[in-house]
């Protein structure tokens, strides 16, 4: 079953995968290898998803 957009996966998604990205960044010292295998997955991945919420060291 598709998706709709703005449905409640979107909505979920918005609310809690930024914090979590944030915490666990901050749980690792920023290590993108080690926060990927906490969240089981793959390293790019994560990056694209970091990069999404401007969470991206520069």
């Amino acid at each position: 079953m598709a998706r709709a957009r703005g449905g409640l996966y979107d909505l979920v998604m918005t609310e809690v995968e930024r914090p979590l990205l944030e915490a666990v960044m901050g749980h690792v010292d920023d290590n993108q290898t080690r926060a990927a295998e906490l969240l089981g997955l793959s390293r790019g991945t994560l990056h694209k998803k970091l990069k999404q919420h401007g969470l991206l060291e520069l």
